[in-house]
């Protein structure tokens, strides 16, 4: 095992931040709160960011579904919004896909996998401009790093984790990666 894969952490799972079932809680958990933060589920509208931040946004709509009833759920790929395009590669475009009715006079929900640096929800919002007219965006997240380099702060989080900058915070779902689960990793050198 090398240094970019050697887990951080310690017992039983080292580098294991959340299981399977913790993942699943904490979306349980996001949706209520995104129901009780507005009151139902009318006028919501779910965005996921790809790559993650779109399946866990399908999760959190069953999620609200189960419970109010169902809330448009879409895509939005933020990747020619970013600042740091000169800076590395661009990764594959992933589609938008924004819902029939639009985002106009809706409360808009982004939903991304983790925040770091808070430049990915910078991207987004300024993606969203192109849209639409929200009425309002909320961020909801599975794991906020810290780190922030921008004042960005998530509505909803699954889980807060405090790292340091060696080390990288590894969502995998079982939609893109066969499986469920949120580790700790150092990051690659």
């Amino acid at each position: 095992m090398n240094h970019a894969e050697r887990p951080v952490g310690r017992g039983a799972n080292p580098g294991v931040l959340l299981s399977a079932s913790d993942l699943g809680r904490a979306i349980t958990r996001i949706g209520y709160e995104i129901l009780e933060r507005n009151k139902g589920a009318a006028d919501l509208v779910l965005l996921g960011i790809p790559r993650r931040g779109v399946p866990l946004a399908h999760r959190l709509a069953a999620q609200i579904a189960a419970v109010e009833g169902e809330v448009p759920v879409g895509s939005l790929d933020v990747t020619m919004y970013r600042d740091d395009l000169r800076l590395r590669p661009a990764r594959a475009l992933e589609p938008t896909d924004i819902p029939t009715d639009g985002i106009d006079g809706r409360t808009v929900v982004l939903v991304d996998d983790v925040l770091y640096s808070g430049r990915t929800v910078k991207s987004a919002l300024t993606a969203l401009d192109d849209i639409g007219r929200p009425s309002s965006v909320q961020l909801a997240v599975l794991v906020d790093r810290g780190h922030r380099e921008l004042p960005i702060r998530p509505d909803f989080v699954g889980k807060n984790v405090p790292t340091s900058r060696g080390e990288s915070v590894r969502v995998r779902l079982t939609e893109t990666d066969g499986q469920d689960e949120v580790v700790l990793a150092w990051a690659a050198s």
